[in-house]
């Protein structure tokens, strides 16, 4: 772990931030990942942004998670750098920083339900969390496939790292990099390992101003990839779904790893994971937190998961779970809340925390 930061050094960083709140972003018009980075539509996708970002600003959001996609990237290069340069630029000039997300375990299986990506007019359908009937919520019959597994899209998905980390590794509108969604998700398990160890290794090499991270899917079991991403990552990054209670319980194991955490995936009303407990729990805990979704859009997070509908269908849902409401997104397709009382609560506390930094920083 020749690379890896000093718990001093996480905490040095960390306590030099306002308190990172924000969402998984990407604007409401845009079907997928390909459709947010692509040339065609992108004039039209960046305006929904800025207005869909001048908004976040106004709640009281600093940062958004960006997930890049791979293939635009290998087949719309240049283009997709001047893209991605513009997006942040747009993001700094409404306040918000950005955490950016490079290797990815959120995948489907080869054989039955992968459809590679490619630049160009994008489908999707109605009534699906993703805007994807087969996705990969739900219970996979095996392992996901990803471009890692292929050798020649491995070395390229090598290059597109080092390339986007050289360039912004002292870029302060980059907060984070993290460097690999979810490892061994979707039945993949050990078999990320590798390929984790490999994107450590690329980022160790640049050494980046901000922190290099994992977000661990599975922070309560802790399987071996996922204690592996702990023991890389300079800060503890972590996704939880779970309600308040179970938050409680995993931030309590967390902070024996003695590092600065960061949620970067949450908010699922229809498993009584809400704003009006998560949020001030996340403030006084001082644990930076991303939720899923913003303006509810094609992407159709809104939507229950398709495992979730496979578990009401046999009959296994637990009888608490509340399919009346949305499971992500904040704001409806007209830019209105959908609840205003989460709102409220994410501007009184984003202001609270806002205050308490600009004290702090103000201390001789």
């Amino acid at each position: 772990m020749s690379g890896r930061w000093s718990e001093k050094q996480a905490w040095e960083w960390y306590d030099s931030m306002p308190w990172l709140r924000g969402c998984n972003f990407m604007g409401s018009d845009c079907a997928n990942r390909v459709d947010q980075w692509q040339e065609l539509g992108f004039e039209e996708r960046l305006k929904t942004a800025d207005k869909e970002l001048e908004l976040a600003a106004s709640i009281g959001f600093n940062t958004v998670r960006l997930i890049l996609q791979f293939e635009v990237w290998d087949e719309e290069h240049d283009g997709f750098m001047e893209r991605f340069e513009r997006y942040l630029a747009t993001c700094a000039k409404h306040g918000i920083s950005a955490m950016i997300v490079i290797g990815n375990d959120c995948c489907v299986p080869k054989d039955e339900f992968y459809v590679p990506k490619h630049c160009g007019p994008q489908t999707y359908d109605w009534g699906y969390h993703g805007g994807v009937k087969n996705s990969p919520h739900r219970k996979l019959p095996q392992m996901g496939f990803n471009v890692l597994d292929d050798p020649v899209t491995r070395e390229k998905f090598w290059q597109m790292t080092a390339e986007i980390m050289t360039k912004y590794a002292h870029d302060p509108r980059v907060c984070i990099w993290d460097l690999y969604n979810e490892p061994g998700n979707c039945l993949r398990g050990e078999v990320t390992i590798p390929n984790m160890k490999e994107i450590f290794s690329i980022g160790w090499d640049i050494r980046p101003d901000q922190p290099l991270t994992a977000s661990s899917l599975n922070p309560i079991k802790c399987p071996p990839v996922d204690q592996l991403a702990f023991e890389l990552s300079d800060i503890t990054n972590y996704h939880l779904y779970g309600n308040y209670d179970i938050n409680i319980k995993v931030l309590h194991e967390l902070k024996k790893l003695g590092r600065p955490i960061v949620n970067s995936e949450w908010l699922h009303r229809i498993r009584h994971c809400d704003v009006k407990e998560l949020f001030p729990l996340y403030f006084l805990e001082h644990v930076g937190c991303y939720c899923w979704g913003f303006v509810a859009g094609l992407y159709q997070t809104y939507e229950p998961w398709e495992g979730i509908w496979e578990m009401v269908a046999n009959g296994t849902a637990p009888a608490d779970w509340d399919l009346t409401r949305w499971q992500h997104d904040l704001m409806r397709p007209n830019y209105r809340p959908y609840d205003p009382k989460e709102i409220a609560i994410i501007k009184e506390y984003s202001k609270m925390a806002d205050e308490d930094f600009a004290s702090k920083s103000s201390t001789p």
